[in-house]
């Protein structure tokens, strides 16, 4: 049975400025930015895996920090799980995405 996706909230707090634009950079290649270190992810297995591959070889593991929240179905809590205060920012709509 394959495996459906997931919807992600990844925040990070990346100490360097030079290693912060490669991880913004490689997270823009799997989710939606809500804020510049805030994004929203719907990703299979293998895609999660191929992010936290690609971001584990830019980081610096001790002093870099990247939360990954798994949040549930994209068409289910991963998306009814949200609200704001002050501007909203729209929630990307569940589906295939192409990298």
């Amino acid at each position: 049975m394959a495996q459906g996706r997931k919807r992600y909230l990844v925040a990070y707090d990346i100490r360097d400025s030079k290693r912060l634009r490669k991880v913004h950079k490689t997270m823009l290649g799997y989710g939606w930015s809500m804020q510049y270190s805030v994004f929203i992810c719907d990703l299979d297995v293998m895609e999660l895996i191929a992010m936290k591959t690609e971001l584990a070889e830019v980081i610096h593991h001790a002093e870099d920090s990247i939360a990954m929240i798994d949040i549930g179905d994209p068409s289910q809590r991963g998306s009814g799980c949200f609200s704001f205060m002050g501007a909203s920012i729209p929630l990307p709509t569940s589906g295939p995405v192409i990298l």
